[in-house]
């Protein structure tokens, strides 16, 4: 199995701080690795980090075994090859441009130049892959629900046609109800386009359902990985057994703090 995503001794520091030490992470072509940890565990830093948005102080991230750290052209093609979906889907689309046009955006990443029709037949496309009407192309984000946002801006990623997709805490701040519509959209997607993603949660259930291999991250270091069932049914770590007991099971009485 070839390998898509490739970080090697990944060093971040904001200041003095080092928030990512030495993380190595894999991910195979067409696969799912799913990055866990609680907060402030160096998560999303990793995923800036991948697209550009974090400096790397040491280390590398490789797309189909291109570096894509630093300034030179060879870095900058294997950036647009990754596109990432933000957690919030109410900050993430401007509200004062129509949601085709927020699409249209993306579009830029692939590096052609489309002309005006084609691009509103692109978008079309687009919003009917994440099962959105076309026709409301022309509406801004507040006219949408909390997850028809997260599907537009999974769209905008899509238009850059990237071979992985990074999608950081993409349900967390949706509504349990809505949560499995977007997760089995990007599954789906995944399928259809053939897509590899890194895909960052605080949450092992979500991790569980959507990942074929999982990585737990604490402290800015991974402390355990390996394959999705392999490593919740018999994890090696008490951190990532503590995080599997938080995991809420219909029927379990919620543990308090009574104090």
């Amino acid at each position: 199995m070839s390998t898509a995503l490739e970080i090697e001794d990944l060093r971040v520091r904001y200041g003095r701080r080092e928030v990512v030490s030495g993380v190595s992470l894999e991910v195979g072509t067409g696969r799912t690795l799913g990055l866990v940890g609680e907060s402030g565990s160096g998560k999303s830093t990793i995923a800036q980090a991948a697209v550009g948005l974090a400096a790397v102080y040491s280390g590398d991230v490789r797309v189909h075994g291109v570096s894509a750290v630093g300034r030179s052209h060879q870095a900058t093609a294997a950036r647009r090859r990754i596109q990432m979906v933000f957690q919030d889907p109410f900050s993430s689309l401007d509200p004062r441009m129509s949601i085709g046009d927020s699409i249209a955006e993306g579009l830029r990443a692939t590096g052609r130049t489309l002309s005006a029709g084609t691009r509103r037949q692109r978008v079309a496309e687009l919003l009917r892959q994440v099962d959105l009407d076309p026709a409301r192309a022309g509406e801004r984000p507040r006219s949408f629900s909390g997850g028809q946002r997260q599907r537009i801006t999974i769209a905008r990623a899509l238009a850059g046609e990237p071979d992985i997709l990074i999608a950081d805490e993409v349900t967390s701040a949706l509504d349990v109800s809505v949560q499995s519509t977007v997760l089995n959209l990007l599954r789906r997607l995944q399928s259809e386009l053939g897509l590899t993603m890194l895909f960052i949660s605080h949450n092992l259930a979500v991790v569980r359902y959507i990942s074929d291999d999982i990585a737990v991250m604490r402290g800015g270091v991974i402390i355990e990985r390996g394959g999705t069932e392999a490593l919740l049914g018999a994890p090696a770590e008490a951190y990532t057994r503590d995080l599997l007991a938080a995991v809420p099971v219909l029927g379990r009485e919620l543990e308090l703090d009574r104090a």
